[in-house]
């Protein structure tokens, strides 16, 4: 029995890419994990995703931004933090960059007191060492896992803890 006809490849890429754009904004990088998934081959995948940068269907710094901005705003993530997720998704040097200097360090900061003060307990005992200590240590390590550097956070928290305790 003889085989058929090999089909082309590329419409089945250029759908997988649009349906993939079509869901949300992707990167260059994000697309092309995609189509090797679906076990396009190389050489296709890139002449495709090619075309789609032509008529700017796909652009990576567009994309950072919107990402930075999403992220930011939605949860509240730190620098760092927006810098690993960008590498993820294939977005490094330059353009990472220029997509998180859409964000000034007094937004990152104003970012990190929206954070605390939604979790903020009022204390039983103001006064009682141990009870700030670990409220400090909470507070601290929620915003590390947000991206937030050690010295800033506990600066930040101590700061709010100070302000919640009255004078």
């Amino acid at each position: 029995m003889a085989a058929g006809p090999v089909q082309d490849p590329a419409p089945e890429a250029r759908a997988i890419v649009l349906r993939q754009l079509t869901m949300s904004p992707k990167s260059r990088l994000q697309l092309a994990r995609k189509l090797s998934e679906k076990n396009i081959p190389k050489d296709v995948a890139e002449e495709v995703l090619d075309r789609f940068e032509e008529v700017q269907l796909i652009d990576d710094a567009e994309f950072a931004h919107q990402w930075v901005r999403s992220r930011a705003q939605t949860r509240k993530l730190a620098k760092g933090a927006l810098r690993r997720e960008l590498a993820e998704k294939g977005i490094n040097g330059d353009l990472a960059d220029a997509a998180l200097d859409q964000l000034s360090d007094e937004d990152e900061e104003a970012a990190a007191r929206q954070l605390v003060e939604r979790k903020l307990r009022p204390c039983a005992d103001p006064g009682d060492r141990s009870e700030r200590d670990k409220t400090m240590r909470r507070l601290a390590a929620m915003l590390a896992r947000k991206g937030y550097q050690p010295s800033q956070a506990f600066r930040i928290v101590g700061e709010m803890l100070d302000a919640a305790s009255g004078p």
